[in-house]
């Protein structure tokens, strides 16, 4: 029996995350943030004191990346999601890691019966198959006060207009990108979280679902 996959994708901080995961606990169903393999990439390049525009150092972190050794913390800092969507524009870094969130998707852990994926091309490419697709996103400015929210505690000088300005760098490079750009799937329902609490929102995923 094939498994269930759930694809959800969407711009950074629009809220596909939480959705996911609880989703993916309602439903007691396997979850992948694949946007951390991404992360994780770009924080192995840090710590290696490399370049994350570099080709070279990219590839191979993501070749040698141990999933099971991702550090949740470390990867969430303002300077890994800036790098973070620079390594994720290399064709070498998606092709390596591709093959890893397909096997996830087809032979879910922990004897799951399915997954939930979140990301920016799970629909489209990774997962085009897949049972029930997703586009979750949200107005720039509440995108760039939630994720302001997130990284003001650790970083109290930073301002929403930075942020801001984050989100739409990388809004760009991931739109724009060559391989894998981010773009709503044909068959993708659309779930615009700018004005639903995270509960409304949780549960309008959870009826779109329900309706599949």
């Amino acid at each position: 029996m094939s498994s269930l996959v759930v694809a959800i994708d969407g711009p950074a901080a629009a809220g596909k995350g939480t959705i996911a995961k609880e989703l993916a606990r309602t439903l007691d169903l396997a979850y992948l943030d694949t946007g951390s393999l991404y992360r994780a990439v770009a924080h192995a390049v840090i710590l290696a004191g490399g370049d994350p525009a570099s080709d070279e150092a990219a590839a191979h972190a993501a070749k040698t990346l141990d999933i099971e050794a991702i550090d949740q913390t470390a990867i969430r800092t303002r300077e890994v999601g800036s790098a973070a969507s620079l390594v994720a524009a290399k064709p070498q870094v998606r092709a390596e890691l591709l093959e890893t969130q397909r096997r996830i998707a087809k032979h879910p852990p922990a004897g799951k019966a399915g997954v939930v994926m979140d990301g920016r091309d799970i629909g489209t490419v990774v997962c085009p198959d897949a049972d029930v697709k997703l586009y979750v996103t949200a107005s720039d400015d509440a995108r760039a006060h939630r994720r302001w929210l997130e990284l003001s505690q650790a970083d109290p000088d930073l301002t929403e207009k930075q942020v801001l300005a984050d989100l739409t760098e990388r809004d760009r490079r991931d739109s724009e990108r060559a391989t894998s750009p981010l773009v709503q799937a044909e068959d993708a329902t659309l779930l615009d979280t700018t004005n639903l609490s995270i509960e409304a929102a949780i549960q309008a995923a959870l009826d779109i679902v329900g309706r599949r």
